[in-house]
């Protein structure tokens, strides 16, 4: 009997991760195409971002209740409960990119209307790149629970970060030398805050990859320190 609910346990937590993976996947997306649609002054695309919005909320609905049904039922202990916990945790951080891809998709509407600039926003492009990058890597670290892949992601979130602060420092560059383009410059900074948040959720997500395994929470803490031996 006690092998028939851990067999029915193991299936219940796979179907789990496989809806997970296919949120994922869902939110890779809705990034992907709303940094396009900013890129190309596509309004079609926008929209269509926009559009799909409701229908991850309502995926993150769905696995929350999943996640609340398997701990009531089969009241998981340890590691079963942390891996319980590490996807009830990359739910919302999943939910949270896709509103960012929202907001992107919102602000490629206000900017659909101006001159694309000369340089076809080659920084804004080259940090999409980047976050696109890590957002794979992690959540394909969370799949095959790769802790050195993990350290990996939350490593690059640093080059991110400096990307967008160097994309920050030339928009008002641009702001003070030419002020009749303030509002294409102000929503490009937006848009590119937008990413490196979605590169803090990538982090995140990583994070949760070594609390499943280690059973350590790294958050404000040095990953690579944490996670020897153990």
């Amino acid at each position: 009997m006690q092998r028939h609910i851990s067999e029915q346990y193991d299936i219940e937590l796979a179907n789990l991760r496989e809806l997970l993976m296919t949120m994922g996947g869902l939110v890779e997306r809705q990034v992907n195409n709303a940094c396009n649609s900013l890129v190309n002054h596509d309004i079609h695309l926008a929209e269509d971002v926009r559009a799909t919005e409701a229908r991850l909320n309502q995926m993150e609905v769905e696995l929350d209740d999943e996640c609340v049904s398997i701990i009531a039922k089969r009241q998981p202990t340890a590691s079963d409960l942390r891996a319980v916990v590490s996807v009830m945790k990359l739910i919302t951080d999943l939910e949270r990119i896709g509103d960012e891809a929202d907001r992107i998709a919102k602000i490629a509407l206000s900017v659909s209307e101006h001159e694309t600039p000369n340089d076809r926003y080659a920084d804004f492009r080259m940090i999409h790149a980047d976050v696109m990058r890590m957002l794979n890597r992690a959540l394909d670290a969370f799949a095959r629970l790769d802790v050195e892949a993990a350290l990996r992601v939350i490593a690059d979130d640093e080059d991110i970060d400096r990307a967008y602060h160097a994309l920050v420092h030339k928009c008002i560059q641009q702001l003070q030398a030419e002020p009749n383009n303030a509002e294409l410059n102000v929503n490009l900074i937006w848009a590119a805050r937008a990413l490196e948040r979605i590169g803090d959720h990538a982090k995140n997500i990583s994070e949760y990859v070594i609390y499943q395994v280690k059973g350590k929470d790294v958050r404000h803490s040095n990953p690579s320190a944490q996670t020897q031996g153990g």
